[in-house]
């Protein structure tokens, strides 16, 4: 190749195209082997378990002992939870060893689940400490209400556990901070559940975006569209039996028991979650921070409400959410009354080159505006997500979503809701970690209930 005339001088732009058609190669060779992906995950956990071998004598996953076995406790048995104590049993080096729900309805269904996947007794605790009490146990994943994330992960740490904790990574700024500082002080593995970053599929479209395949690039958009039920008022009323409600509301505010403030509508309530947002925002605005290689942003603004519910939600039903970055910005859009999407996908992420806009959702990518056709089909997520997070146990590695991306991740989220709530934009200073009025760090803070807070102290 030649990158100049005969004088010498340097023609950068042969140079970026030579690089760009590089990249593009790379990616096509890349989808032209992807026909078995099955294969090619199976084959990259193997791969991934052998670099763990002769690491404190361990061993690799296909051939661990019994004495070499990783026992995890499983700590929220919601939907999402009884998936990772079924995925993590499917580990072939991993045993959910206990599990634990301040709602004692659901120990009994899980552990006669897990029984057909494991071998050995399963412990059930409603209080979660038994778990982080228990010696024998390694590890523990985290899968309850938002709110309880960063002060149970806390705890873990301190118990000596290892933890795979549930995206966001917390539900305040400060939490999370203070969940960060404690993994350093401990050194413990945390994984947050940005189950994307494991993805072959997620890695191979941000490997395009990073290397030029589309060009320059400096705007993203993330969005979740789609159409949720209203939520109507429920009234105060006594706990189910089995429930210590008390004890399901942790750090939160003390309430009274009502139906919405429990399972499957905390989400939509400030004192628990973080909406639409917290829920799908903080996955998809991470692929998007991503791909442009960019971390806090120094001006956030929105703007939403509920246009559409006249419900007892207290999180918006619309919001349109812009990050501003030094050289960059990602946009944010949720609708949860509507059926159409945007770019033809219900949740998603756009990068906008120059050269191209590449889409990519968990079923797979693609390019457009290009005359190549570029794509590739959907990747598992969660079975290598967690399979990183046990290898990365063995190994002490960093794991893919460690917690300083969690804490970037939930922080973008918790930004967009400060900004959406005060009703004016917020400026934020990443060296103090703090937002340049108070009326925004005062959305950004949690206090927690008695005697939780001391887990953060």
């Amino acid at each position: 190749m030649s990158c100049g005339p005969a004088s010498g001088r340097i023609d950068w732009s042969n140079v970026f195209r030579f690089q760009q058609q590089q990249v593009i190669m790379k990616v096509e060779d890349f989808l032209k082997h992807e026909c078995n992906r099955r294969q090619f995950l199976e084959n990259s956990a193997r791969n991934a378990a052998g670099l763990a071998v002769g690491v404190a004598s361990l061993g690799s996953a296909a051939s661990a002992s019994p004495s070499e076995r990783v026992r995890i406790g499983v700590i929220g048995l919601g939907a999402q939870g009884r998936e990772l104590a079924q995925e993590l049993a499917a580990q072939p080096d991993v045993d959910v060893a206990a599990v634990a729900d301040a709602d004692s309805r659901l120990l009994g269904p899980t552990v006669d689940e897990l029984a057909r996947e494991t071998n050995g007794p399963i412990r059930a605790e409603r209080d979660f400490r038994r778990l982080l009490d228990d010696p024998s146990l390694d590890a523990v994943a985290i899968a309850t209400p938002d709110h309880w994330h960063a002060t149970m992960a806390v705890m873990a740490c301190r118990a000596g556990k290892d933890v795979y904790v549930e995206a966001p990574l917390s539900l305040h700024l400060n939490e999370g901070r203070q969940l960060a500082d404690v993994a350093a002080e401990t050194d413990r593995i945390v994984q947050t559940g940005l189950q994307q970053r494991s993805g072959a599929h997620f890695r191979s479209a941000i490997e395009l975006v990073q290397g030029g395949g589309i060009g320059r690039v400096r705007i993203a958009k993330a969005w979740v569209v789609h159409r949720r039920k209203p939520l109507p008022a429920a009234d105060d009323s006594t706990a189910p039996r089995g429930v210590d409600y008390n004890l399901w509301l942790g750090p939160a505010a003390a309430r009274s028991f009502d139906s919405n403030h429990f399972h499957r509508n905390w989400m939509w309530y400030w004192d628990h979650g973080g909406g639409e947002l917290g829920l799908w925002g903080v996955h998809l605005l991470d692929v998007a921070r991503w791909g442009l290689g960019v971390d806090w942003p120094r001006h956030v603004s929105a703007t939403g409400g509920k246009l559409y519910f006249n419900d007892d939600r207290e999180t918006p039903d619309t919001l349109n959410v812009q990050f501003d970055f030094d050289d960059a910005t990602i946009q944010w859009e949720h609708r949860s009354w509507s059926r159409r999407g945007i770019e033809g996908r219900s949740a998603a992420v756009a990068f906008y080159g120059d050269d191209g806009t590449l889409i990519v959702d968990r079923g797979g990518w693609k390019v457009y505006e290009r005359r190549e056709s570029l794509t590739a089909s959907s990747s598992e997520l969660l079975g290598p997500h967690l399979r990183n997070f046990v290898d990365c146990i063995r190994s002490r590695r960093t794991p893919s979503a460690d917690v300083e991306t969690g804490l970037i991740a939930a922080g973008l989220c918790q930004l967009g809701n400060a900004a959406y709530r005060q009703g004016q934009p917020v400026d934020f200073d990443v060296d103090s970690m703090a937002a340049r009025d108070d009326a925004a760090n005062t959305l950004l803070t949690g206090t927690q209930r008695t005697p939780w807070g001391d887990a953060l102290a």
